[in-house]
């Protein structure tokens, strides 16, 4: 199955869709989201990104994150990749939005406009191997410091987004 992004101006409007490895290719402006979620302990649920994955593979991130699809609401596609990334379910609210720009090594580039949704649960994740290698709950002011320490073992946008929440 073709996936497609939803191509967007930097009021994020809709101009059109595209196939998500195009996008990726022409460095094209697009939505997404990527979602954070804590415990009761205040950790946060970090994903290590699968080791196959077409950029970022092995980096630590937020909780999940992707593409809304053509026609679908960003809130229902993050609770949709929360599903299916990590097995869980929870209540998200929006928190902030931001656009950035990061360029790989293979060739591909993340242009988007990110929409960041926090929501909690103590639920136990099952992860889908296909995106996921591992997780990990941490504490937010130990998770700082590590990516302080080690930028490199964390995907872009996750540290931009971090800036953003805290």
């Amino acid at each position: 199955m073709m996936e497609e992004v939803i191509l967007v101006d930097k009021e994020d409007r809709e101009t059109g869709t595209m196939e998500k490895m195009e996008a990726h290719e022409k460095g094209i402006l697009h939505r997404a989201f990527s979602v954070f979620i804590f415990n009761s302990n205040n950790e946060l649920l970090l994903q290590q990104r699968a080791l196959d994955k077409y950029h970022s593979a092995g980096l630590w991130t937020n909780t999940c994150c992707s593409h809304p699809r053509p026609g679908e609401d960003t809130l229902v596609a993050a609770k949709r990749r929360l599903r299916e990334e990590m097995g869980m379910e929870a209540d998200l609210q929006f928190k902030t939005s931001f656009m950035y720009r990061s360029d790989y090594e293979n060739g591909m580039i993340e242009h988007e406009l990110d929409h960041v949704f926090v929501g909690n649960s103590n639920a136990v994740p099952h992860i889908n191997p296909l995106e996921v290698e591992n997780y990990s709950w941490l504490e937010v002011g130990e998770l700082k410091k590590k990516i302080a320490d080690r930028p490199a073992e964390f995907t872009s946008w996750f540290k931009i987004a971090m800036e953003k929440l805290f």
